[in-house]
């Protein structure tokens, strides 16, 4: 059970962190003065980028960057907020267009894999269960194999996201976006989000674990 239970906490606790960040710093407005949408599209102009787009999308922290219409989407209150948490978010996805525009190796890996990831996030858990309840070790070892594809996805997916927040806090506070106090503010917010992956990625490696056990058990 602790390896079920465990992740389970890990991933509610940073969730927490990160809502509890974004709620602080979404009512403290940011001493630029503009808006999560104007911090996107000067930052891209600045960097040269100007086939990517910055559009408004619906949800809570449903911001992302989609690399297929190369679109900078943010929910609606960092689109239109003027608060250092919007600031913070959107410099990060914009550092996820700079990224594809510069050909970062570990987003062009992770673009790679992610047929795979997809098979294996739809059929890992269905098969290993398949497998399980009708005694097929062979299914279920097919089945662990496609949830590792998963995994490998979300373990490639963290030096994206910690580089695009790096990248982020570099261009904020050399750019002018930010005052002295500010930064470690928009810190904060960044890091409380990376934690998110962080602790996603910590559950699915133990969830893969446990099933390899069970497989290496079977075998023997």
């Amino acid at each position: 059970m602790l390896y079920f239970i465990l992740p389970m906490i890990l991933v509610a606790l940073a969730q927490w962190k990160v809502r509890s960040a974004f709620n602080k710093y979404s009512r403290i407005r940011s001493m630029a003065g503009i808006t999560g949408a104007e911090t996107a599209r000067r930052i891209l102009r600045e960097n040269g980028i100007y086939d990517v787009d910055v559009e408004e999308v619906g949800g809570t922290l449903s911001d992302h960057y989609d690399p297929r219409d190369k679109v900078v989407r943010l929910s609606s209150d960092n689109f239109h907020g003027h608060h250092l948490a919007g600031l913070a978010v959107a410099a990060h996805e914009v550092g996820h267009a700079i990224q594809h525009a510069t050909g970062y190796y570990a987003l062009n890996l992770r673009h790679a894999i992610l047929p795979a990831a997809n098979l294996g996030s739809k059929l890992g858990f269905p098969l290993i269960l398949a497998g399980m309840f009708f005694g097929a070790t062979g299914l279920f070892n097919i089945g662990v194999l496609f949830f590792a594809a998963a995994v490998l996805f979300q373990i490639v997916t963290l030096p994206v996201e910690f580089n695009a927040s790096s990248r982020a806090m570099t261009i904020l506070s050399s750019g002018g976006y930010l005052a002295g106090d500010e930064v470690g503010s928009a810190r904060k917010v960044l890091n409380a989000a990376a934690m998110t992956y962080v602790a996603a990625t910590a559950a699915a490696v133990m969830q893969l674990l446990y099933y390899v056990m069970m497989a290496r058990g079977s075998d023997e």
